[in-house]
């Protein structure tokens, strides 16, 4: 708790909050844009269309975010070449531990945010039905699982590599990757830890060629793609950490 309250005090006039913010506020203006005119029949499907949406914005947002978050809280060590006089007082393992928990409380709180805009969108414009609870939590539970194992994956290259442009590039490409994964094969898509925002899908589009008409419905969790997720953040987490334990400074 005191490495974890340290690195929150490191974290003061970092603006670390500030790229999860212009995310939620680029996501919010998409939705107003996307949602201000809508029909009978729009409306009808409200939910499913909100909930199928977003997971592509934050497919092709978050990982670029999540790269700018754990660089700034990495490279505050690597300017100072501060890791060996920080290990003096505390292990490696607190360090890793402390800054993960640091990052991941921001995009908690950014994923809790965007449930609150989903919501508040719904019912302002008046979306057919009460709030899904059930999918909006199936919604939650998929994006901030996604969310937390892209940036532990991006806080570990940030901590082993001084070069911050290396995490960045990763977190381009793996913006790339999350877009065009959802024109793979969902047997495909379970290899890319930025592809699970598709995995986790609990909704789907359909387009009638004929009618030209989309239509978007629930459809069943993915329930073995939390554990394919859980899986890679175990993996990321342990070898990660491992790796920042035994690395020269």
């Amino acid at each position: 708790m005191i490495a974890l309250q340290m690195e929150f005090y490191k974290c003061k006039r970092r603006w670390l909050w500030l790229p999860p913010l212009l995310m939620l506020a680029a996501q919010m203006l998409w939705g107003l844009w996307s949602y201000i005119d809508m029909d009978a029949r729009a409306l009808s499907q409200g939910w499913a269309d909100i909930l199928y949406s977003f997971p592509l914005l934050n497919a092709m947002m978050t990982p670029v975010v999540a790269a700018v978050l754990a660089s700034r809280i990495a490279d505050i060590e690597h300017k100072g070449q501060t890791l060996k006089l920080l290990q003096t007082v505390q292990s490696a393992g607190s360090v890793f531990d402390a800054k993960f928990l640091c990052a991941g409380a921001y995009m908690t709180v950014f994923v809790a945010l965007q449930l609150a805009t989903i919501v508040i969108f719904g019912v302002l414009r008046g979306f057919a039905g009460t709030p899904p609870w059930s999918r909006l939590l199936e919604y939650t539970v998929g994006t901030l699982l996604t969310t937390l194992t892209i940036l532990l994956f991006q806080l570990v290259l940030s901590l082993l590599l001084s070069n911050q442009m290396i995490g960045m590039i990763a977190g381009l490409i793996g913006a790339l990757l999350g877009l065009f994964s959802l024109f793979f094969p969902p047997s495909f898509q379970r290899f890319f830890i930025w592809a699970y925002y598709a995995v986790l899908y609990n909704t789907v589009m359909d387009w009638n060629e004929t009618t030209r008409i989309v239509t978007y419905r629930f459809t069943g969790f993915t329930w073995d793609g939390v554990i394919g997720i859980l899986l890679f953040f175990a993996a990321i987490y342990i070898i990660g950490r491992r790796l920042f334990i035994k690395k020269e400074v």
